[in-house]
């Protein structure tokens, strides 16, 4: 049965979920790691991890795809296709989730989002 199956919604209506889970994307690939909540976090891994799965595939429709999600950002995806080997080994768990603690303002449970490297 496929009760409970499904994502957060993150209290946004889904044109604001999409454009923030895509500046997230970008900023994580940016600098490898980024700061946000657990519950954005877990729904970020879902869309790195596709990303990354279609980077190391590497055919034009995917580098296309690549594009659309990481907001035209061209420059990033010459980065991430010619650094692909970094992730060739591993078929899945390109990213870790370090707790950081509670934000100050509204206790809401922060992490450290960050990609794993090949050689860890």
């Amino acid at each position: 049965m496929r009760h409970k199956y499904g994502y957060n919604k993150l209290h946004k209506p889904t044109d604001q979920r999409i454009a923030m889970l895509k500046s997230l994307a970008v900023a994580v690939f940016r600098h490898n790691r980024v700061e946000t909540t657990e519950a954005r976090a877990k729904e970020l891994r879902k869309m790195v991890d596709g990303i990354i799965t279609l980077v190391k595939k590497g055919d034009l429709s995917s580098r296309r795809r690549v594009i659309s999600l990481l907001l035209g950002d061209k420059d990033l995806v010459k980065q991430l296709y010619a650094g692909k080997e970094r992730f060739g080994k591993r078929s899945s768990g390109y990213s870790r989730l370090i707790q950081a603690g509670q934000r100050r303002g509204d206790a809401a449970k922060m992490v450290l989002f960050e990609l794993v490297d090949a050689a860890a």
